[in-house]
């Protein structure tokens, strides 16, 4: 039983689920400040919540020392242009074109992991998995329909432009992440520095690009929205990248969980908010994502064998 509960595939299902009750928290915050100040402040609190954590600061100190570029590169790409460019889009891009584009994050690591890496290579049989898991993607999507925010042509290209950017920096990002395990850099330390280093930026930037800032004098809504969102942040990255530095375990294989990042947030959906009830298209997605997974796991099953 403990040996399962330790298992790449619990893990992975386990981070996806604490990924897949962030929109609601990101709705309830964002009605008090703005994006890039609230995502900022978030992952700042979410790398202080993981530091007493680690294991040995004195062997981070001597990491982050040592290794600095890498730290800071990962903060770069899995925080700040990731969530830069993901919270500038969806203020461009609304509905199901939004969930589409991130929903098939999985096939755009599986491509930068297959130009990127020599041992993950993007085979016909996986491409199938992820083509199959989009479809799920679409399906539960297009309940909410395809709108653009009354924006000209311009905008919305380029609000799919930074979205799909966003799935690049995020794939660059596990990449990073994973190639850095011969580095033998502790996994916690690491998701709890860039996490740090990545807000202060995102939150930085906000000064200049946002609105002024105006404190932190808002209701109980706010700060509860806030401490969930920077909980669940600090253990899903800390869970995704001790997985991601597990010997044998390919970027884009641990990726195709992501999938089940909508089905879990359609739950949610129906089950907090009163009007939120499934139809046919959301439950034929979630067939096709649930097939997508199956064939992964089977696939596995007979490498293995």
């Amino acid at each position: 039983m403990i040996s399962k509960l330790k298992s790449t595939t619990f893990l992975a299902i386990l981070a996806c689920l604490l990924w897949s009750t962030a929109f609601v928290g990101i709705k309830i915050g964002l009605e008090y400040t703005t994006p890039m100040q609230f995502a900022g402040t978030r992952f700042f609190l979410s790398g202080l919540m993981i530091l007493p954590l680690v294991a040995s600061w004195k062997r981070l100190w001597k990491d982050l020392k040592t290794h600095f570029p890498v730290f800071l590169k990962i903060a770069f790409f899995q925080t700040f242009v990731l969530y830069t460019l993901f919270y500038q889009g969806i203020n461009l891009v609304e509905g199901a074109t939004t969930a589409i584009i991130i929903g098939s994050q999985p096939l755009f690591t599986a491509l930068v992991a297959h130009v990127t890496m020599k041992n993950d290579l993007l085979t016909m049989r996986k491409f199938r998995t992820i083509a199959i898991g989009i479809v799920g993607i679409v399906l539960v999507a297009l309940e909410k329909g395809l709108s653009f925010s009354g924006n000209t042509l311009f905008g919305q290209l380029a609000g799919i432009g930074m979205l799909v950017l966003a799935n690049i920096a995020s794939g660059y990002g596990n990449v990073l992440v994973s190639k850095q395990s011969d580095l033998n850099i502790s996994p916690v330390g690491l998701s709890s520095v860039q996490l740090i280093m990545g807000g202060a930026a995102l939150f930085g930037v906000s000064l200049l690009v946002e609105q002024p800032f105006r404190g932190f004098a808002f209701e109980w809504p706010y700060y509860a929205s806030l401490f969930w969102l920077s909980f669940l942040s600090a253990a899903a990255f800390s869970l995704w990248f001790t997985l991601l530095n597990r010997p044998g375990v390919k970027v884009s294989d641990l990726n195709i969980w992501k999938f089940i990042i909508p089905v879990f947030g359609a739950f949610f959906s129906w089950l907090i908010i009163p009007d939120e009830v499934p139809s046919v298209l959301q439950i034929s997605g979630m067939l096709f994502i649930g097939l997508s997974l199956v064939l992964y796991n089977l696939q596995n099953r007979k490498k293995r064998l």
